[in-house]
């Protein structure tokens, strides 16, 4: 891949979420060869793992990634600071402050979604962490949490991270329930309240305004574009990759008339499928993150299930994935849109 990194202001338009489990560095490499042009994001680390811990098995990626973000977790201001400061030697493009996780983990950290309750830390740690670098930093919330759910509050919660220094805000337009909601339900049953992110961007237009929930298809991108500055994807792309294939076009207005085929995009992954299994690495830690490609084309059934019972072996390699492919059309349908 030679392509030149899309602007981090512009590929803000258009990102993929930060999700725990699944936007590791082999996932963000192949969702790099569908789209050229997409902000893509880690799973979230916390700020003490980066301080004590493995800073290549945590911070590694591949140059191709860029423009990317790394996603903090943290609540201390000083340690987060100390964090960023790693984080940007390691070459990031953004830092975001995760305000918006559920999960009890996470809460019993005090992190995540919680700290919606305390605006004034929130404030406190962006502050640190812009003091301590020289990278954007961006917050990822929620609109509210618990009972606390009411405009008024999302705002003056806004409004207190801005004063923090805070420009940027990537809004999952649903509340948090802290207690008796998974994660998994969190995503799901609280309801999505779009107008809050509308009314938030007309009260203060000087803000970035990146919305996220709940958008699974490229008509709703371009109606919320026509509001807000940026749309951020979650699991409809990493569950149905190839949805991803028309995004430069249909959102930046560029890239290849024709995308490229599914069976064009494994084979532009197999050299790096190639080099890590040969340095070591089990073939089923990159075949979880392709798994989906196929999804809606005949034969799709065969290959998810030749990757499940074949690619966890100690031995598997790309051997594997052309036998997989060999289940499948010798040319796929390309994406067409699904319609509401």
């Amino acid at each position: 891949m030679t392509s030149v990194p899309e602007p981090l202001e512009t590929a803000r338009k258009f990102s993929i979420a930060p999700m725990m489990g699944c936007t590791d560095r082999h996932a963000r490499f192949f969702l790099r060869l569908i789209s050229k042009k997409c902000l893509l994001y880690t799973e979230m680390v916390t700020s003490a793992a980066i301080i004590h811990g493995d800073h290549a098995k945590l911070l590694d990626f591949s140059p191709e990634e860029h423009p990317i973000a790394c996603q903090l977790g943290g609540s201390d201001p000083q340690e987060l600071a100390e964090a960023a400061r790693i984080v940007e030697q390691w070459g990031y493009d953004e830092i975001n402050l995760n305000i918006g996780c559920p999960s009890d983990r996470v809460q019993n950290g005090n992190f995540g979604a919680c700290l919606m309750a305390d605006p004034p830390l929130v404030a406190r740690c962006v502050g640190a962490i812009k003091a301590a670098v020289s990278l954007p930093v961006t917050v990822k919330c929620r609109i509210g949490i618990d009972a606390q759910d009411s405009y008024e509050n999302f705002a003056h919660f806004i409004r207190t991270v801005h004063a923090g220094g805070c420009d940027v805000f990537i809004i999952h337009a649903r509340k948090a329930i802290l207690q008796g909601l998974s994660p998994h339900d969190n995503r799901t049953i609280p309801p999505l309240k779009y107008a809050y992110a509308y009314r938030l961007k007309a009260a203060m237009p000087q803000l970035r305004i990146i919305l996220n929930g709940g958008i699974d298809r490229y008509d709703q991108c371009h109606d919320h574009l026509t509001h807000l500055d940026g749309v951020m994807i979650g699991r409809a792309a990493y569950h149905n990759p190839y949805w991803l294939a028309t995004a430069d076009q249909q959102i930046f207005g560029s890239g290849d008339a024709t995308p490229k085929t599914r069976h064009q995009i494994i084979n532009e992954f197999l050299p790096y499928i190639a080099a890590y299994c040969e340095a070591g690495g089990r073939l089923n830690h990159l075949t979880r993150h392709i798994i989906g490609l196929y999804n809606g084309v005949a034969g799709a059934r065969k290959w998810r299930r030749y990757l499940s019972e074949n690619a966890h072996h100690p031995t598997s390699g790309c051997a594997v994935i052309q036998q997989a492919q060999t289940f499948l059309p010798a040319a796929t349908p390309i994406i067409r849109e699904k319609t509401a």
